[in-house]
């Protein structure tokens, strides 16, 4: 039998482990927590015109959302309380946040057919959360362009360029880009998923070393650095569909179906666009 010194030190022993696992769980909200408050930094610094301010606090919610996850997986520490915190973080910090930027930025005097592509652009994020949340398996990659990445090209962009555009023609390429963010969140163009990335496994060095150039970069240059990684991004996942529907070389396949089109083999609805679906879609 146990002494009453025993029971005491295992009871201690186990406060201490619970109040520990207590802690573990409130570490990823904390995160999320910032995420929020970054995205609503980011909606009153665009109402007050200071454009740069919000477009870094919509990239400091990225990076937020991004270590959130991760270490709710790492620490085991998931739960469907901590789900949902962070899909309305992610539609307040990526959705409202980015709208309202690109709105009070450059779409303020124009038309209601650029402020409905900012609505557009929220309204898109959203059933682009909701798809992810209903998903009951994990993919190797996201079907539609992630909001993060979505709000990240804004961000990047506003922060590049810094003065809102006077012309009207960058002011209608600003729309139209605005118009192709929201059709790439809804589409089912697969775009790569940084869960797949195990820093513990295989060339972690690599990882590791990349992750310090970025770092790196983003800290001298971060205007035409941050840029360029949203643009990758967005443009890696059209470029990854072109490839999975004609093949390489590129040139020597499109050719065959051109050839092939001219001699009625193929129908036009072959090489249309990537269609809109709501669903994930299958794996390979």
């Amino acid at each position: 039998m146990l002494d009453n010194g025993s029971l005491s030190r295992r009871s201690r022993l186990v406060n201490r482990t619970h109040k520990l696992r207590r802690t573990v769980y409130i570490i990823p909200s904390l995160f999320t927590v910032g995420n929020i408050f970054a995205g609503f930094y980011s909606i009153i610094s665009a109402y007050h015109g200071e454009y740069n301010r919000a477009a870094l606090a919509i990239g400091f919610a990225v990076v937020l959302d991004g270590l959130d996850g991760r270490i709710a997986r790492m620490t085991g520490a998931t739960s469907d309380f901590g789900l949902q915190l962070d899909s309305l973080a992610d539609i307040i910090s990526f959705g409202v946040a980015p709208a309202v930027l690109i709105y009070a930025w450059g779409f303020e005097d124009l038309g209601n057919f650029a402020r409905f592509s900012a609505f557009l652009f929220l309204i898109s994020g959203a059933m682009r959360l909701a798809r992810f949340n209903i998903q009951t398996v994990e993919m190797k990659h996201f079907a539609g362009m992630p909001i993060p990445a979505g709000a990240g090209m804004i961000a990047a962009i506003v922060h590049f360029f810094g003065s809102p555009p006077e012309s009207m023609i960058s002011k209608s390429l600003l729309v139209g880009m605005t118009y192709l963010l929201a059709l790439l969140m809804i589409s089912s163009i697969r775009f790569f998923s940084f869960k797949r990335l195990h820093l513990s496994k295989g060339k972690s060095h690599l990882y590791v070393l990349g992750m310090a150039v970025i770092i790196a970069g983003v800290v001298f240059y971060s205007e035409i650095v941050l840029l360029i990684m949203a643009s990758f991004y967005a443009l890696s996942g059209l470029a990854g569909d072109w490839y999975r529907r004609y093949g390489v070389p590129w040139d020597g396949q499109c050719r065959v179906r051109m050839e092939m089109l001219d001699i009625g083999r193929t129908t036009p609805s072959a090489i249309t666009p990537p269609f809109i679906a709501w669903g994930p879609e299958p794996e390979d």
